[in-house]
């Protein structure tokens, strides 16, 4: 925990809170249910939690946002996002129904009341979003794809409607594939520890 007050001192106490239960919760589901390597539920801050809130230092939504996480998984980005921004509506979807089982159970725990999870292919959701995040889901060119017409046309955040995802490596073949511009920040502006250094975020505005 103390790596998540390091770099956002400004959570309130209801937040901390939340935070604090993430390792014993997830510690618990990841013995039923594997969601999470085991090697990571000792680094579940770092290598999940603080991973997933890199997308908090990336883009402030506002008030209201509406976010779609594409390939959930155990809950990240999903969950870390739905404690730092309380009024948003996160909406995390999975192929894999046991894994959302854990995502709400998590939820639950820890009294989120801003977030809903779908057991859904994403050709079948039918909804608009403000902004899509996924974290090693897919290459870019697919969540492209996937979610191009996901993306509310009217924008009211400062960032534009869009795709973010949080990514690792050389990512030049897939920018290049995707044939759209591709922003990349280095995780390793934001967090000094070396598990970042080789990770990025990839921001595309889908906004026409």
């Amino acid at each position: 925990m103390e790596i998540i007050k390091k770099y956002f001192p400004e959570l309130s106490d209801t937040q901390m809170q939340q935070f604090d239960q993430l390792q014993s919760l997830y510690g618990e589901w990841n013995e039923k249910i594997n969601v999470i390597s085991r090697k990571d539920v000792d680094n579940i801050y770092e290598r999940h939690v603080l991973h997933s809130l890199a997308i908090a230092k990336y883009a402030q939504f506002k008030d209201g946002s509406k976010i779609l996480d594409l390939g959930t998984g155990g809950g990240f980005p999903a969950i870390p996002l739905a404690i730092f921004f309380p009024e948003i509506e996160i909406l995390a979807v999975d192929s894999i129904a046991k894994k959302l089982k854990v995502v709400d159970e998590v939820a639950a725990a820890i009294g989120l009341k801003n977030i809903q999870t779908k057991h859904i292919r994403v050709e079948e959701i039918k909804d608009q979003y403000d902004f899509v995040v996924s974290r090693a889901v897919a290459p870019l060119s697919d969540l492209i794809r996937w979610t191009k017409n996901l993306y509310h046309p009217i924008q009211f955040n400062k960032l534009n409607n869009g795709l973010i995802t949080l990514k690792g490596g050389d990512l030049s073949a897939e920018i290049a594939e995707s044939k759209r511009k591709v922003i990349v920040k280095p995780l390793s502006d934001y967090f000094k520890e070396e598990f970042f250094e080789t990770k990025v975020i990839a921001y595309i505005s889908m906004i026409k």
